[in-house]
Order: C-alpha cells, then structure tokens, then sequence
C-alpha cells in the first residue's frame, strides 16, 4: 500500500486540508487537531457529534502556524466573539496543553434515545484517544464512502490496513506503532459540504459489517516526514 492523500484537521471537528507532505512528530502530524473550540458555559471541548454546524467551517494552518477559521460565508477568523456568533453559544478557540480535555458523546448511535456523557481525550494534541495519534485508512476499506466522514489522516491505495494493529510500519521516514482499530460513532453520519448528505446507513453498515470500527490508529514511534507516494513497510 502506498499513501494516496494526506490530511491534517487543524481545529477538531471542522473541515481540514489536504497536503502533499508534512511532518509528523510525536503528537501526530504537525497542525493536526492542535486546536478545538471549547463552551465556555459547560467546558466541554465542543465536537460535531454535539454541535453540527462545526463541519461546516474549515480550520487551515497559516504560515506563521497559528490558526483561523473559514466560516461558510467564505469569512476567516480567530476571534471568539466571531466564532460565538456563527455557534449561538460562547465559545473559546483554545490550543492543546498536556491536561486532558471532556467532550460529550450520546449513549446511542443515532441519537434517539439515552443520553449524553463525558469522557476524556488525549492530552497534547485534540484527539479523542491517546492511543492514536495517526490514524490511517485504505481506499479498499472506504469503497463507496466519501473519506471525509472518516478523518483519517492517511489514505493508503489498496487495501489491508485491519491487518497491522500490532505491528510496526514505516511511512517515508516516520515509524509508526499500530495499536488499535478506530471505533466508529454518530459523527460519521453527519453531513457535510460539497454533497456529503446525512446518512445514518453509514453507521448501521459498519457494526454490521466491521462490528464498530473502521480505520486504524497509531502512535508515532520515530518522528519524520510522510508524503503522498510513500509505500508502507511492515517491518
């Protein structure tokens, strides 16, 4: 398998932008979920399994490596009171620190029943877990799917991916430790810009078929950088 495309998500949540090489440390990919809006009222880092319209913005790297927003109107921002407007509720765009962030997740898969918990993140960088830091998926495994409802970070031509939890990989110059396959909630469901429309099927299909995951995440043994071309070894 080789890297098709490579993604970064700059603020958890919203849309991210696609790279042609990037480097990756120990947090993952240089710029990616470094950044999350946060409720001020309740203090959960807010994602879009709780607030929807968060898939509607677009996070993107500047060169100076600060963030802004690209709200739907095509209007860019870092500005809380901007970013509150666009939300209806006040929210702050925080950077990752080593404490670990609460975020919500509902009890049931589609949201008709139960109710919603917290749970922490990882620490460092906004991912959900702190056993993956890259997560990578192969077009085998998407079919059909647009990759944008998974927010992988790699998308590998070919298929097989399942098959390297436990193992060790080389991407280019990066050694990544595979530990776990990515479950799957509400959020993949969700729709999106460019056509992406809700489809609760998508959910359904992966625990019927894939028993809740799809994807798999890594932790970053040796940092260095990854491009698009780049063959995956087990090693």
């Amino acid at each position: 398998m080789r890297i098709a495309e490579l993604w970064r998500y700059p603020v958890k949540s919203l849309q991210g932008e696609q790279v042609g090489a990037v480097e990756v440390e120990a947090q993952g990919l240089v710029g990616d979920r470094r950044w999350a809006l946060f409720d001020v009222a309740t203090g959960f880092g807010l994602t879009a399994r709780r607030a929807p319209d968060l898939l509607f913005g677009a996070g993107r790297l500047r060169p100076d490596g600060q963030v802004e927003v690209v709200l739907p109107d095509g209007s860019v921002t870092a500005d809380d009171a901007v970013l509150s407007a666009w939300l209806g509720r006040q929210v702050e765009l925080r950077r990752a620190a080593d404490e670990a962030p609460r975020y919500e997740i509902h009890e049931d898969d589609e949201e008709v029943a139960g109710s919603w918990r917290s749970f922490r993140g990882a620490g460092g960088a906004f991912h959900d877990s702190g056993r993956a830091r890259v997560t990578l998926v192969s077009t085998g495994t998407l079919g059909d799917w647009d990759r944008r409802r998974f927010r992988a970070n790699v998308v590998l031509a070919g298929a097989g991916e399942d098959a390297l939890v436990g193992s060790r990989v080389q991407l280019g110059g990066v050694l990544l430790d595979v530990g776990m396959q990515v479950s799957r909630c509400v959020m993949v469901t969700r729709p999106q810009p460019g056509g992406v429309d809700r489809d609760t099927g998508v959910l359904r299909t992966i625990h019927r078929q894939r028993e809740g995951t799809l994807a798999v995440g890594a932790l970053v043994a040796r940092p260095g950088t990854i491009a698009v071309g780049d063959e995956l070894l087990e090693l």
